[in-house]
């Protein structure tokens, strides 16, 4: 009977975990208060795109086609479906870690997704469980303008040739792994450097066996814009490996696991 309440009561945290919560959030846009509702969901803070849109950009005619909401101004497209876990804006691929949301018939994302699409900046005031929003000078810059063609070439064939099969996520996962190395001084400063590293050797399979130069898939160049505007799935790991397939296992035992996502595991 004991193991049974136990149980019980971790299947209701985590009920609750997954569960919208309409809590006590305020929302203040540009010092003025509002009466926009604001859920909670683990721990992010979600509001109605259609609301907060028509206060920040009062402009916009904002509808919704083919299953997903739209926002159109001269200065910003914004497409957002539900149950996808990233909006377009502009071009931009902007990550949405716990999915965009349909709730009482309004689609909801985190107030930080939607203030980035618009140029505005978010902070929180715990003491007061307030979200302050401020506009700033213009919508968000375009993809065509931000991606680095080079960049995105690269990152979206090793995200392809190395997790083709896997989910979104584990695409993700391997463009940090990628980035990271790019940000440490202990790997080259380049994609392309990266991926073609040699210093220990060939660093990855797909360089060995030429599937590095194979067309990518349309979500592994989805992932490759993702990693690039800041999705982040494995923290900073910077090895992965997939252990039914893994020749060399020196992540495993000099790293700090970080997580595993469909066949590969993470370390740092």
């Amino acid at each position: 009977m004991k193991r049974r309440i136990i149980a019980f009561f971790i299947i209701l945290g985590i009920l609750a975990a997954a569960v919208p919560y309409a809590g006590a959030i305020s929302l203040t846009i540009d010092n003025a208060a509002t009466s926009v509702g604001v859920i909670e969901i683990n721990s992010t803070s979600y509001v109605p795109i259609r609301a907060v849109t028509r206060i920040l950009c009062p402009w916009a005619d904002i509808a919704w086609e083919n299953n997903q909401a739209v926002v159109r101004a001269s200065d910003l497209t914004l497409t957002a479906r539900p149950g996808d876990s990233y909006i377009s804006a502009n071009g931009r691929m902007l990550y949405v870690r716990d999915g965009i949301r349909l709730i009482n018939d309004s689609v909801y994302l985190p107030i930080r997704v939607l203030a980035k699409a618009v140029g505005a900046s978010v902070s929180w005031d715990g003491a007061t469980s307030r979200v302050y929003v401020a506009r700033g000078n213009g919508t968000i810059l375009s993809g065509n303008a931000y991606y680095d063609g080079d960049a995105v070439y690269w990152l979206s064939r090793i995200i392809d040739a190395e997790s083709r099969d896997e989910p979104l996520l584990g695409k993700i996962a391997v463009g940090n792994v990628i980035l990271n190395r790019v940000a440490s001084s202990e790997f080259p400063d380049s994609i392309y450097d990266v991926i073609f590293d040699r210093k220990w050797g060939i660093q990855f399979e797909p360089v060995r066996n030429g599937t590095i130069y194979n067309t990518p898939g349309e979500e592994s160049v989805l992932a490759a814009k993702l990693c690039l505007d800041g999705a982040s799935a494995v923290g900073d790991s910077i090895y992965f490996l997939n252990p039914a397939k893994a020749a060399n296992f020196w992540a495993v035992n000099n790293c700090v696991y970080i997580s595993t996502i469909g066949n590969h595991q993470f370390y740092a």
